[in-house]
This record gives C-alpha cells, structure tokens and sequence, in this order.
C-alpha cells in the first residue's frame, strides 16, 4: 500500500523539526536563514506543505544537513540513530493530536518529540502514555 502524502509530509516535517533542534536554532532563525517566511517555515514543519527544493539545497549549503535523511529519512546525520522508531512516533503523534483536536506550537511539538528521542538513543525510551501526559501539561 503507497504512503499517503499526509504521513510523508508529517515525517519530513518532523525531520526538519529535529534537524533544527539538533542545530540548537530557533523556526525564526531557521527560516531566516533559508530566506523565508516564519509561517512558510512553520507549515513544512507541521507537514501541511513540502518544502521547496531551493530551500533544501540552502539548508545543506548553510548547515551541511545530509539531505537525504530530511528527505527520506534513510541515511542519519549521526550513527547510531533508529529512524524508523522516530518515524513511526512522528506519525503515532500526529495522529494522536489530530484525533484529540489538540493544536500545539511547532515548537512544543518538536521539543516533545526531541524529548523523545533523546530518551530513545540514550536507552531509555519513554511510553506513549508519559508522551500523552506531557501534551496534557502543555495544554493546560
């Protein structure tokens, strides 16, 4: 069965979000470095469009992101990473937002799931249910 385009749109989005928490930069920071909007940036991120080439080739040029991990998510930036575990949450997450109507900022969405992540390549993975918890503190 062919991916849909939401679910590819969603794990590219999440591989931005990751790769610019990796680089400890702000969106309005990153999308001024890539010569666009906030709110351009923002929705690539969030998955609802897909980035323009242009701005791929500046993010590798500015950044030496490798881009085929941001694109298809086959090759990390680093060893050791398990991107099928982060794909597979990236897509869990979303789905659980969108069934909740819960909306969160790009930038609580993608420290959560660099939260996530980090306690994946540290060895201790943290359970949806904790994942649920830490959106309830969010919202509240």
């Amino acid at each position: 069965m062919a991916q849909r385009p939401y679910d590819y749109l969603t794990a590219l989005g999440a591989r931005l979000a990751i790769t610019r928490n990796e680089l400890g930069i702000s969106q309005a920071k990153m999308a001024e470095s890539l010569g666009m909007s906030l709110r351009a940036y923002q929705s690539y991120e969030l998955g609802k469009r897909s980035i323009p080439v242009e701005a791929l080739v500046e993010l590798h040029r500015q950044f030496q992101v490798d881009l085929s991990w941001v694109l298809l998510g086959m090759e990390a930036a680093r060893p050791g990473h398990d991107l099928a575990a982060l794909e597979r949450f990236e897509v869990a997450l979303d789905k659980f937002l969108t069934t909740s109507d819960i909306r969160l900022k790009s930038e609580k969405r993608g420290a959560i799931v660099a939260r996530w992540y980090r306690s994946v390549l540290e060895g201790k993975p943290i359970d949806m249910d904790d994942v649920r918890t830490w959106i309830e503190l969010l919202t509240e």
